[in-house]
């Protein structure tokens, strides 16, 4: 028999597949259209009888899907009722296991729960919950009123309910692993320094994302300006909250084409620029206190173990998908103007011909796009990875949490070990089932690589520890993930010393 399972708003009725409980589609907070549109979550109000949780929940809002995330990306259907999560546990009837809860990536743009799947997870002894968030404005909007940061407010929400709930599927509340891979990770490095998250997670694992990505108020508002006057309404939630779904999503996308043809930093602000990002986190001084990294430098999220790493090509993922990587020349990296709507070297912060005879120096086979797509990793994920890190394990000398790093280096065909390539061997999903840029991988990856990360990823949740040494106690200890998988030691130091000075 299927097992129902009672939660603090009410009953739930889940399914058994392959002997592992699913419970899908669980409303976490009330729907977000009306007066909850733009808005920080609501509470879910109680009901009656039992529900059925056997079907995905409704998607975010969001613009389609790239053609790179793959058919299944976003398999629900979007509506006002997208902040529920799935969860699959070996057997709620179980008593102290460890949790771990995905936060999903997509540029704080796309994505949806329906893309992932936990089962491999609970297979081995983990009860694994995926939780949808608001993304793109409906998440992000920032109008100067106080109400930035909503699909932050989700995350907290999601956790909340974690820990008043999990226990009813077998979970521990005390032993909580957040993981996340890009827009998802770098949402971890700002949940890490959150007073609203404080509590709420035990351990943290960030997949190509860290603690450097977010704007300030004064660039979030003026992207909430833009969007407000190409809608044609004044500048308030309320005005914007009134304007229909879809043409809310046109006029997204019209901003998203406009940044893409005219990537000026005096319209936009620098960071949207460099980053090509409209919506992320606000540093608005309440949600948000200040730069996620500087608070964990001064201690915040000094309590929770961490893992954070990269892949080597990370960035090569978008150059290679949108053929810019053929096209970029040698005199393209020393103009200050964009490629193809790639910003300049410039926009990252280092003189063009500084990284120029640097990234040449040493990577002397590389072409001129593989070398953009080295710089573009570096500055979007390698370098806060290691900020974050030196970071955390400083603070953590004082709480014993401890640091780990890797780096994820196995080459798909054709692209490279490049981002999000590593998800489909985090959830052990090589076998077919793989609903994640599974076409990206090419014919039989090698399953003892994704044998390898899953364990190390359960391991980590369970104990602290996924099996290779600490990070700065280690001589900046460095596991690689590979068919020949061990440990490093501070691989490419150069780049450490030349992004010194940036952000």
């Amino acid at each position: 028999m299927n097992a129902v399972v009672t939660t603090n708003q009410g009953q739930l009725r889940g399914s058994i597949t392959g002997g592992v409980h699913r419970f899908l589609g669980i409303a976490y907070a009330a729907p977000t259209l009306g007066a909850n549109r733009f808005r920080p979550p609501q509470p879910l109000q109680p009901w009656d009888g039992i529900r059925d949780a056997d079907q995905y929940g409704a998607a975010p809002f969001q613009l389609a899907p790239p053609e790179s995330a793959g058919t299944e990306w976003d398999t629900g259907v979007g509506g006002a009722d997208c902040l529920n999560l799935n969860i699959w546990t070996p057997d709620p009837r179980s008593a102290g296991l460890p949790v771990m809860v995905w936060i999903q990536g997509g540029a704080f743009e796309i994505g949806s729960t329906a893309a992932y799947n936990g089962t491999n997870f609970a297979r081995d002894g983990v009860v694994c919950v995926v939780i949808n968030w608001r993304v793109g404005a409906d998440g992000f909007l920032d109008l100067g009123d106080g109400n930035a940061n909503a699909g932050l407010l989700d995350q907290v929400a999601a956790l909340e309910w974690v820990r008043d709930n999990i226990t009813a599927f077998g979970g521990d509340p005390g032993n909580v692993t957040v993981f996340g891979e890009s827009a998802g990770a770098m949402s971890i490095g700002v949940l890490l320094s959150m007073p609203a998250a404080e509590g709420l997670f035990r351990r943290a694992i960030l997949q190509s994302g860290a603690a450097h990505h977010e704007i300030d108020t004064s660039t979030a508002q003026r992207t909430g300006g833009l969007l407000a006057a190409l809608l044609g309404v004044p500048a308030t939630r309320d005005a914007v909250a009134a304007v229909p779904t879809r043409q809310l999503l046109a006029a997204q996308a019209q901003l998203k084409a406009d940044l893409a043809a005219r990537p000026d930093p005096e319209r936009w602000g620098q960071e949207v620029v460099a980053s090509r990002m409209l919506w992320q986190p606000t540093i608005d001084g309440a949600t948000v206190p200040g730069r996620p990294i500087e608070r964990i430098a001064a201690g915040s999220g000094s309590a929770v173990d961490v893992i954070v790493g990269t892949n080597t090509e990370d960035w090569q993922l978008f150059l290679a998908i949108t053929g810019v990587i053929a096209k970029v020349t040698e005199a393209d990296l020393a103009d200050s103007r964009s490629v193809d709507g790639f910003p300049p070297l410039s926009v990252y912060g280092l003189p063009a011909g500084v990284a120029l005879r640097e990234y040449r120096s040493h990577y002397p086979a590389s072409s001129p796009g593989e070398l953009l797509a080295a710089v573009e990793t570096d500055w979007w994920v390698r370098i806060p990875a290691l900020r974050l890190a030196e970071a955390h394990e400083a603070a953590a000398l004082t709480t014993g949490a401890r640091t780990y790093m890797y780096e994820f280096g196995w080459r798909a065909p054709g692209l490279g070990a490049v981002h999000a390539v590593e998800v489909p061997f985090v959830f052990d999903t090589l076998d077919g089932d793989s609903r994640l840029f599974g076409p990206l991988l090419g014919p039989n990856p090698p399953q003892p690589l994704a044998d390898a990360m899953h364990r190390a990823w359960v391991s980590f949740a369970a104990t602290g520890d996924p099996g290779w040494p600490l990070y700065e106690r280690a001589g900046r200890a460095t596991m690689f993930f590979d068919t020949s998988s061990g440990v490093i030691h501070d691989p490419r130091a150069w780049e450490r010393g030349l992004w010194k000075d940036v952000r």
